[in-house]
């Protein structure tokens, strides 16, 4: 006998997608308070990434490979899942949060519907790997090659038996405790030819040097990834060899949702963490939440978190529905999202006063880690350059 998990009940009960979503993020909520939160300062302080938490995750939750088959290991879910997941363990820890998201995302997401939306069935070796479920991600960013991904110089070269990859990947999250990440590389000639390739990082010819302290998200893993002369074999290429910018461009609007997704996670613990400390804090013979300024940031920051939550819900349902604005939805999504959380994680801060500069509170632990939403995957102003370019194309907005 095998005991299901919380999200195989849940798919059981013939709920729809969204009353799946609603339960799931209520699940992972009561776990990550009860397993995450406790700890996630003190992993922040020593930049420790916490294998067995991680591990627990999927064990008790059953919440890898959502998106994914049941033959594949996966629950058969739409989007909404993987984003009600991240945006509920960002609320305690956006850390252990993002690189969830990196593994569920980045590699399961991508590697199965790249197979799928190619008509095609998935390779042996790839479903295998799925169903493994291994710590994993994805490495598209360069040194010299962050949003302007032409701008990409790692190479696959072909050989007789495969492929030879050259190259450096940087900041690449999970790569340090990474057993499998899904690789970009130039293939051919044209500035356009970039293909997709299934890596083993125990390959002969892959050196990973971990990233040196960063300001936040501190306990996720990240690292460089130098590739000299790695062979890889025939069977590692996902989808068509030159059309690796398909599901590039296809995966960054749901890797953006998933980042807007931990924004509004962070953003709702500050506003809680801002009621709570202004209904009991005391000052002028006042409790603070009577005093004007404070109310203007408390009102305005729950204004901007519910606003988030309802640009993703609707972003999500138009990448489920694959309307042609998902990807400027997208891409608007993250940027509201990520510029707000920051301005509610400062408003928190504020409202807490010194109590706030302090690791007393998660509100400075949690500014930090918003911080990086507003430049990875997609910096805010490349961002603004293709909402920008995309309206520009029409006649007309909707």
């Amino acid at each position: 006998f095998i005991a299901m998990s919380p999200i195989q009940k849940v798919n059981q009960t013939m709920q729809t997608e969204s009353d799946i979503a609603q339960i799931l993020a209520s699940t992972v909520r009561s776990w990550a308070q009860r397993y995450a939160l406790p700890e996630a300062g003190a992993r922040d302080a020593s930049c420790r990434f916490d294998l067995s938490l991680y591990r627990k995750l999927d064990a008790e939750l059953g919440v890898m490979n959502t998106t994914l088959p049941e033959d594949l290991a996966g629950s058969n879910l739409d989007i909404s899942a993987p984003i009600a997941v991240i945006e509920s363990l960002s609320m305690y820890d956006p850390a252990l949060a993002l690189s969830y998201l990196s593994q569920e995302l980045l590699f399961a997401h991508q590697l199965y519907h790249t197979w799928r939306d190619l008509s095609r069935p998935i390779p042996l070796r790839h479903a295998d790997i799925l169903r493994a479920k291994p710590i994993s991600g994805m490495a598209m960013t360069e040194p010299n090659a962050g949003t302007d991904v032409l701008a990409m110089k790692t190479t696959a070269t072909k050989t007789e038996s495969g492929y030879v990859l050259n190259g450096i990947k940087q900041w690449i999250t999970n790569a340090p405790v990474a057993q499998y990440l899904l690789v970009y590389a130039r293939t051919g000639q044209e500035r356009r030819d970039m293909s997709l390739f299934l890596v083993d990082m125990h390959s002969a010819g892959i050196a990973v040097t971990p990233c040196e302290k960063k300001l936040g998200m501190r306990s996720s893993p990240t690292g460089i990834v130098t590739f000299a002369d790695c062979h890889i074999a025939d069977d590692s290429l996902v989808g068509n060899l030159h059309e690796g910018l398909r599901p590039m461009i296809r995966n960054l609007a749901v890797e953006r949702l998933g980042l807007a997704a931990q924004s509004c996670g962070i953003a709702k613990t500050c506003v809680d963490c801002m009621k709570d400390y202004a209904a009991q804090r005391v000052a002028f013979g006042k409790k603070i939440d009577e005093f004007g300024q404070i109310q203007k940031m408390i009102a305005e920051s729950y204004a901007k978190m519910r606003a988030m939550q309802t640009l993703i819900e609707a972003t999500t349902q138009r990448i489920i529905d694959r309307h042609p604005d998902a990807s400027i939805d997208a891409d608007a999504t993250k940027l509201f999202c990520a510029t707000s959380a920051e301005e509610i994680a400062r408003n928190a801060i504020q409202t807490l006063g010194a109590n706030g500069y302090t690791e007393a509170y998660p509100v400075e632990r949690l500014l930090r880690d918003a911080i990086l939403i507003a430049i990875g995957g997609g910096t805010n102003e490349a961002l603004q350059k293709n909402i920008t370019r995309q309206l520009n194309r029409r006649h007309k907005v909707d």
